[in-house]
Formats: C-alpha cells, sequence, structure tokens
C-alpha cells in the first residue's frame, strides 16, 4: 500500500513494524537503512497529519483551544 493512502492508524501500525524488525538486531544493513528511510518517512506524514487535525480542533472550538485534561473533563471515570 502507498504511504500517501494508508490512514493514520495504518501508517502507525508500520511504523510499529519496522521499529520491531530494527529492534531486533537481525536485520541486514541493507535493510536496516531501508526500514529507517521508510520509518521517517511514515513518521513526518503521521506528524503533518497530526497538526492538520489539531488546527481543525482550534478552527472549530473558535480559537479556544485548550490542553485535554483528564481531571476535568466530564467523561473521565469516576
Amino acid at each position: 500500500m502507498k504511504k500517501a493512502t494508508m490512514t493514520f492508524e495504518e501508517r502507525l501500525q508500520r511504523l510499529q513494524e519496522i521499529v520491531a524488525g530494527l529492534e531486533s538486531g537481525t536485520l541486514p544493513l541493507e535493510e536496516s537503512v531501508n526500514l529507517y528511510k521508510e520509518g521517517l518517512t511514515l513518521s513526518k506524514l503521521c506528524k503533518e497529519q497530526l497538526e492538520k487535525a489539531r488546527n481543525e480542533v482550534r478552527l472549530l472550538s473558535d480559537g479556544e483551544f485548550k490542553p485535554f485534561d483528564a481531571e476535568t473533563s466530564a467523561c473521565r471515570e469516576e
């Protein structure tokens, strides 16, 4: 699947697979370098998508973007 058509969740899953492969230490050097490059690209795409979502939330909140606070959230477990 092309990186540009992957969902955010698919990108994160692929990043987890890449990290596991690199951490195993069993991959040949060339494959490790290629996976590292792929991971950098996926990481950049995820960061951009998160930033876009953050900006959309800010716009929808009329510029009153506030960090999530679990202590004051109405959805928290009591």
